[in-house]
């Protein structure tokens, strides 16, 4: 029997690749001798670039590039192969980065994300793939772009910074400076959220309170966004609001659609497309997925969904194994998971539930796998 793992992070628990080395050893206690596989999964969100160049045998690559509030800070991203790279727009434009009692997305900027895909440009690559989750920034992606030398102009024709307070004042968008290596080079943009840039659903209402915005300033925000709209509408014959997406970090989905070109995709497809995962099915028996909490929301670009539906088109069976059991948990059956199970095993605080993590862990996965051992005696009968 060939058996393959292939979970998401358990979020201040278990990694993925914990996950890998305690469903192996509990597999090999329950069959013996059997033929275990794993590879890191995440959904393009936090640990994308980690799970991937793990997956692949990358290796990260730090450049210093200015941060949301235009500090100098170290980030990285990841080299897959001499073509192919994954950057985290999070890790340059990110709201962590941020104290909370200096969050404000009127100033912060998606500047450091571009200066990010620009040195991908200057090491050769050209297929580029950007998880846009996270951001701090609410810019429309206008910092991103002007790294990468697009010029922001206003009614005088000065350059503007490229920040949230710099919606309101954009007057022409000069494209004759972006850089001509965008022209050859493959732009995926990993992203699962389909909100439109401008409206009640757009990328202000929606993120702006969590990136530090009061009403007040919500308020100057979406109108600055339905004036940069109108912009693109205006020189591009391009509405924003058209394309799905577009609203993801603060805008930054609309500037590598309507600017770079690139292309928006299911984080989670787009990360399995990286590590290879169809060609990883090939021969297996029996696939683990899993994380930390398995809800309705599993079922909308997660790992368990993406994971499942590749396997099942494959004929490959699923189970999931994952930290606890939320509402609608059950919906997962319909991406093509076959069963589940919870590492909890009886009433506990979060927090026990966290520092026991790998000992319940394994105990659920040598439950599973005895299931799976019994099952395999009755269709042997």
């Amino acid at each position: 029997m060939k058996l393959l793992f292939a979970s998401d992070s358990f979020k201040g628990s278990l990694s993925s690749e914990k996950t890998q080395e305690l469903l192996t050893a509990a597999a090999k206690e329950v069959f013996g001798e059997v033929e275990c596989s794993g590879v890191p999964v995440a959904d393009g969100g936090e640990g994308t670039v980690d799970a991937v160049i793990a997956a692949e045998k990358g290796e990260l690559i730090h450049a210093e590039v200015y941060g949301p509030l235009m500090d100098r800070l170290d980030a990285a991203y990841g080299r897959l192969d001499d073509h192919r790279a994954v950057i985290e727009m999070a890790a340059a434009s990110g709201l962590p980065l941020i104290p909370r009692s200096m969050r404000n997305p009127l100033y912060t900027t998606s500047y450091g994300t571009g200066e990010l895909i620009r040195d991908a440009l200057d090491r050769g690559f050209r297929d580029i793939s950007i998880a846009i989750g996270g951001s701090a920034t609410n810019d429309g992606g206008m910092g991103c772009a002007r790294a990468l030398g697009v010029r922001f102009l206003d009614a005088r024709g000065n350059e503007l910074q490229g920040t949230g307070a710099d919606l309101e004042k954009v007057m022409k968008i000069d494209m004759s400076g972006l850089d001509a290596r965008i022209n050859e080079t493959k732009i995926t943009v990993m992203c699962d959220v389909t909100n439109p840039l401008c409206g009640e659903n757009g990328a202000t209402w929606t993120f702006g309170a969590q990136k530090g915005a009061t009403p007040e300033i919500q308020e100057r925000l979406e109108a600055g966004m339905r004036h940069y709209r109108d912009i693109i509408i205006s020189q591009f014959g391009i509405n924003p609001d058209d394309i799905s997406g577009a609203g993801a970090a603060g805008g930054l989905g609309t500037a590598l659609m309507v600017f770079l070109k690139g292309e928006m995709k299911s984080g989670i497809d787009t990360v399995l497309d990286l590590i290879h995962f169809d060609e990883r099915l090939e021969g297996v028996d029996l696939v683990v997925t899993g994380e930390g909490r398995t809800d309705w929301q599993s079922c909308f670009g997660k790992v368990m969904q993406g994971v499942g539906e590749r396997s099942r088109a494959k004929g490959v069976a699923t189970v999931g194994l994952s930290g606890s059991l939320g509402k609608d948990a059950t919906k997962i059956y319909d991406c093509g998971i076959e069963a589940l199970i919870t590492s909890v095993n009886g009433p506990m605080h979060v927090e026990e539930a966290i520092e026991r993590a790998e000992e319940l862990y394994y105990q659920a996965a040598v439950n599973m796998f005895r299931f799976i051992r019994c099952g395999i005696a009755i269709a042997n009968r």
